[in-house]
């Protein structure tokens, strides 16, 4: 990359900060001397400056892969607004916005092009693309290219075919939830030059996490709220269940809301402002409240219902305290808890059987007949295809998983969709029926002339455009498009928020569907191993919890966090056996390192004939004040025998 600025000027002027966080400018400095990066940072951690940065001190734009449209519209106004262009390219576009969009990126001074990873795929963004001058490419939420995570997506494996575009072109693949077997299998699918991790601590020094097992959750939940001032998230798993507490809250006299997928884009909007704003203290929500929440003063995060994966635990309870003030991170955990999750997970997990079934089944919902389909988007409400089939959302999730690792067909997410119009008759035919309906010929004329390739597959429409080209009224144009439909003329499906249900190829009879044994049998087990892990948290009573998180995700060297539920009630039995002893335990081993340089916990234990579990708190004290430190092998040495 060519640089034309001193990143700490170029921080100062366009952020206002005179310094950066822990890891940023290390990752910054990788990506300006051209290295593929993988830079894992907890949620809050800064990771947007990470790529901005760069390309604002280097020639050339940055194309940001991310797959959350209110990410892209977050990130570009807030760049706008510095005076930086950044444009976005996403199924929400129309293809004349598309084209001018890209346009703009080969000729224009553009610096940001966020995109969405199914774009990547398209003829008209790879032609482009190799015409942009392009010195970085930012893959956001980067864990959902590995098939083998918590949450695949399986448009992300098109980042490799840009990859092979620009060769030459740096990569920076960012996440916040990577165990270490999925950041190697991010780094294979990225076709990283060497494998180049840049870490950040997963701690979180202002964030106590803490298990309440309890059978009786509503009362507990009030117990938190009502002693932890401040704005708060329950996470619960279900809508139902998020509306019923949200009213039982309600009936205490908590100023409480409830968001989840269901509710129109509209009111999702005004709850969240509610929320942001302080006149809503309780959020009570789905998953699909979280990822583009904008308030750094959220003083807890409850999760009502025990999560099936730790890295959607650590993301979730991750929104509290953004402020780095005291806040807490509470699982409230019944006793027939685990016994439901693996429950859930029996009856969400499919049979190969039943995932020919729900493919079978997708297709009559859309519609599509066998031999048909390829290629083609169509609009997709899950929880009405679930309705009306009598099928958990969740294993309809799964299936469509599968099917995708298969590739079958890729569901979205919910997003903002425009019209979307294919001819279903011949250029000939349809020339006979505007010859018959000749009230329609100007009309088809203009749909000819506006969108090409539209005999052979859907292409992304404006009935606004098509109403300036035509010069009727947007509701006339609309009109006329359902009429064509009427007719079999066209297959036209209007604007809508929804998902979207993409075929990879065309549908097949289900006796022809292959299912690979081990795609699936390697999917099963990862799931039952997060499950199995999110289950251990919960039943853990011995070791640091904040501990736990890190050393999922791979740090090794993190120490006890001094303030999570395990931590102070350890340091109560400490102070217990102190008073009773009448023993300073952090002098004690002080001084049995300095006689014996170096040892593990169950030996420092043993040396001083104490209980093993009154030691980690003590040393977790010395580590904050820098007498001793423990190293990747839980080997434990005072701070001036160890290199620094």
């Amino acid at each position: 990359m060519k640089c034309v600025s001193d990143i700490h000027q170029t921080l100062k002027r366009y952020w206002g900060f005179d310094t950066f966080r822990p890891q940023q400018e290390s990752i910054i400095r990788s990506v300006i001397e051209g290295r593929d990066t993988l830079a894992l940072m907890p949620t809050g951690g800064g990771k947007s400056l990470t790529y901005q940065l760069p390309t604002m001190v280097c020639e050339g734009l940055c194309i940001v892969i991310t797959p959350l449209i209110a990410l892209m519209k977050d990130q570009t106004d807030t760049l706008r607004g510095k005076g930086i262009n950044a444009v976005s390219i996403h199924s929400g576009l129309t293809t004349r916005q598309i084209d001018n969009t890209l346009s703009n990126c080969v000729y224009g001074d553009v610096k940001f092009l966020y995109v969405s990873p199914e774009r990547l795929s398209t003829e008209a963004f790879r032609l482009s693309l190799q015409r942009m001058n392009v010195s970085l490419i930012a893959v956001d939420e980067a864990h959902c290219i590995s098939q083998w995570g918590y949450d695949f997506r399986p448009a992300y494996l098109h980042i490799a075919d840009i990859r092979r575009l620009l060769p030459e072109v740096p990569i920076l693949a960012l996440t916040a939830s990577a165990t270490p077997f999925v950041a190697d299998d991010i780094m294979n699918h990225l076709l990283f030059d060497e494998k180049h991790i840049i870490r950040s601590s997963f701690a979180r020094k202002n964030l106590a996490y803490a298990v309440r097992h309890t059978d009786d959750k509503n009362g507990q939940l009030l117990r938190i709220i009502n002693n932890v001032a401040g704005s708060g998230i329950v996470y619960v798993r279900l809508r139902e269940g998020a509306e019923q507490l949200a009213e039982f809250l309600q009936k205490e006299g908590v100023a409480a809301e409830y968001y989840h997928g269901g509710l129109p884009n509209a009111e999702r909007a005004i709850r969240q402002e509610n929320w942001t704003s302080g006149r809503t203290r309780i959020m009570v929500a789905t998953n699909a409240f979280g990822m583009g929440i904008d308030k750094a003063d959220v003083r807890f995060v409850v999760h009502y219902t025990m999560c099936d994966a730790m890295e959607s635990y650590y993301q979730e309870a991750g929104r509290a305290g953004r402020d780095d003030r005291r806040s807490y991170a509470v699982l409230l955990s019944a006793s027939n808890d685990h016994r439901r999750l693996t429950q859930r997970f029996e009856s969400e997990f499919p049979p190969i059987e039943d995932i020919k079934s729900i493919y079978e089944k997708i297709c009559s919902y859309l519609q599509v007949a066998v031999g048909d389909g390829f290629q083609a988007s169509f609009s997709f409400n899950i929880h009405d295809f679930c309705a009306r089939e009598h099928i958990y959302i969740e294993k309809v999730r799964n299936a469509i998983k599968i099917l995708s690792m298969n590739g079958y067909m890729t569901l979205t997410d919910e997003r903002e969709n425009p019209a979307r119009l294919m001819f279903s008759v011949s250029r000939d035919d349809l020339y006979k029926i505007r010859i018959v309906h000749n009230e329609m010929d100007y009309f088809l004329r203009t749909l000819l002339r506006m969108y090409n390739g539209i005999f052979t597959e859907f292409k992304a429409i404006s009935e606004g455009d098509i109403a300036i080209s035509t010069g009727y009224t947007s509701e006339k144009v609309m009109e006329l498009l359902k009429r064509l439909w009427q007719m079999r003329v066209v297959k036209y499906i209007p604007s809508n928020r929804s998902p979207m249900i993409f075929f990879n190829e065309e549908r097949l009879p289900s006796e022809n569907l292959y299912i690979s044994p081990d795609t699936y049998r390697r999917r099963k087990e990862a799931m039952l191993e997060r499950i199995s892990q999110m289950a251990a948290y919960a039943e853990n009573t011995e070791k640091c919890r904040s501990r736990i998180l890190s050393e999922y995700f791979g740090d090794n060297e993190a120490v006890d966090c001094g303030i999570c539920d395990i931590c102070l009630a350890r340091r109560k039995r400490e102070k217990s056996f102190a008073a009773k002893s009448g023993r300073d335990l952090e002098s004690e081993v002080t001084d049995a390192l300095k006689e014996g340089k170096s040892m593990k916990i169950n030996e420092l234990a043993e040396r001083l004939k104490c209980d093993a579990t009154l030691l980690p708190q003590v040393l977790a004290e010395l580590h904050a004040k820098e007498i001793c430190r423990t190293l990747g092998d839980g080997t434990i040495h005072l701070k001036n025998d160890t290199e620094e």
